[in-house]
């Protein structure tokens, strides 16, 4: 299995930076796993966008699935999708629609946001969309899903992706949780939010910190930790440091265009 980090940004992106979206592949088939900002423009450099398989999103927060927007524009509009020849393309009656796969009431969010400017079934047009509960296993090309749903401001699902003996788990936005733990227990490669330089200062949590991160992977067992979804801000060697002191060994942090494989 082969992970590439196209965004790894929180809800605000980094300069030239995308947010939250990692590109899985195993056995030719690719997988796209959360879609934010500026990640379509991103996997454009690393695979042609009428060659992914699917998309799988985390949770219906703008930074984790927007750039569904401008790719759906490209499915329904490139010149390459269309049914006769046009711009140098000789037509198509089999163009690209990209398996979505998303968590229930995505639909309706889908609808509502492009109906703001205008054609409501731009997305579910562009890509053939399922809803999950979480609460079963999906297959999906070679891999095995499993969902675990965590603490967020919106109801969210970890994501455990599994093919040729390899299992990596990538926890979405969540705040300290034990569900997370039991979930990513002895996994091969945990791919960690770690938004906050400290706890949020109202009280209510939706994120970790980097030490917060690096303690749920040691609790986990996780063979290899990566720490995702924080800020170009955040100083790395500080949140290396946190981190690894909570992990009790070496941790790593995601950027863009960095390749993990698993196993």
């Amino acid at each position: 299995m082969r992970i590439t980090v196209l965004g790894k940004s929180p809800s605000w992106q980094d300069a030239d930076g995308a947010c939250s979206g990692y590109l899985v592949e195993e056995d030719g088939f690719a997988l796209l796993l959360d879609c934010g900002n500026g990640v379509f423009s991103k996997l454009r450099h690393y695979l042609d966008y009428v060659d992914l398989d699917a998309v799988l999103i985390s949770h219906l927060h703008a930074d984790h699935f927007l750039d569904l927007v401008p790719y759906s524009y490209a499915l329904t509009y490139a010149p390459r999708q269309q049914p006769v020849a046009v711009g140098g393309w000789p037509g198509t009656t089999r163009r690209a629609r990209p398996e979505l796969l998303a968590p229930l009431g995505a639909g309706d969010m889908f609808r509502h946001l492009v109906a703001c400017w205008g054609d409501e079934e731009l997305v579910e047009r562009a890509f053939r969309l399922s809803e999950y509960d979480g609460l079963h296993e999906l297959s999906v090309g070679p891999f095995t899903v499993r969902f675990r749903e965590v603490p967020h401001y919106t109801r969210t699902f970890a994501v455990e992706l599994s093919a040729a003996g390899g299992r990596f788990t990538y926890s979405a936005d969540c705040s300290p949780n034990d569900a997370l733990v039991s979930f990513a227990c002895q996994t091969d490669l945990l791919l960690i939010e770690a938004t906050l330089p400290r706890p949020e200062r109202t009280g209510l949590r939706g994120h970790l910190t980097p030490a917060e991160a690096g303690e749920h992977g040691r609790r986990a067992g996780a063979r290899r930790l990566v720490l995702t979804h924080y800020s170009d801000e955040l100083d790395p060697d500080w949140a290396r440091t946190e981190a690894g002191e909570a992990y009790g060994g070496p941790v790593e942090l995601a950027y863009e265009g960095a390749v993990y494989t698993v196993p």
